[in-house]
Order: C-alpha cells, then structure tokens, then sequence
C-alpha cells in the first residue's frame, strides 16, 4: 500500500516539474486509508521559497485536522523533507513520513550548480542566556 501512496506523490512532483517548479510532491493519509490532501511544489511559480509541499500539508493538518487524527495520519512524499519541514510536520503531530528519495539521494542526482543554489549560513549562539529564556520560560510554563 505504501508504494501505492510514494507512486502518487511522485506523479505529484512530475506535476510540480512540468510547471516549472522544483520536483517535489506529497499526499496526507489518514488512518483509514483515505488521501485526505495533497500538494506539490510550487515555491517558483508562487514566488514563495517556503512553498514545499510537505510544509503546505503539515500546516493544513495543523488547521484542520484533530490532533488524534494526526497522530494516525501519514504523510507519502517523493523525497526525505527538508530540515524547515521536518520541523512543521513534527508541530503538526503527524504520525509518521513515508518518503521515496532520501536527502542524499537527492544530492547526487542535483548538478553542481543545483547543488550551488543552496548554501548553509553560519550560525553563531546562544548568547545572552538569561535575558532571551525570561519571555521563552514566561510562555512555556504558564
């Protein structure tokens, strides 16, 4: 059944390529069975660099779907997601990811000046400690 689901999700980012768009799609599955979303890529033609499908689903389940609901839905999607949505799925409450290419995959099939496009911005921190946990603690232990 799952290869059912990563096949669609594949046709998905053969849809987001013909568009012009990254290649890249995903469906939502709820625990019955049933495709309850899906979405492709389309942060070219929207003009939006967060516009991944994974990203697009998790916060539609976060809108839309009952936590338990969540929890038994899996999203299929045609390659491993990035590190912005792995973060949105896991606050979605998603149940799980089922994907088709992993990461490195993905990077040995992109050209280098794909690859080029991407560039990892160093990160410097943590700093000020006990000033930025005040509003943080304030808000996580009401």
């Amino acid at each position: 059944m799952d290869e059912t689901f990563l096949r669609r999700a594949i046709a998905l980012s053969a849809e987001a390529a013909a568009a012009g768009d990254p290649p890249f799609g995903s469906l939502l599955v709820g625990p019955d069975g049933t495709v309850l979303a899906e979405e492709r890529n389309t942060s070219v033609t929207d003009g939006d660099i967060t516009a991944h499908p994974e990203l697009k689903l998790a916060r539609w389940a976060a809108r839309e779907l009952d936590r338990d609901v969540a929890a038994g839905t899996t999203m299929f999607t045609s390659c491993q997601p990035c590190g912005m949505c792995t973060g949105a799925i896991e606050r979605s409450g998603l149940g799980r990811v089922v994907y088709a290419l992993s990461g490195e995959q993905l990077s040995g099939l992109k050209s280098a000046e794909a690859s080029a496009l991407i560039s990892e911005v160093p990160l410097r921190g943590p700093a000020l400690y006990d000033e930025a946990r005040v509003p943080v603690e304030a808000y996580y232990r009401r």
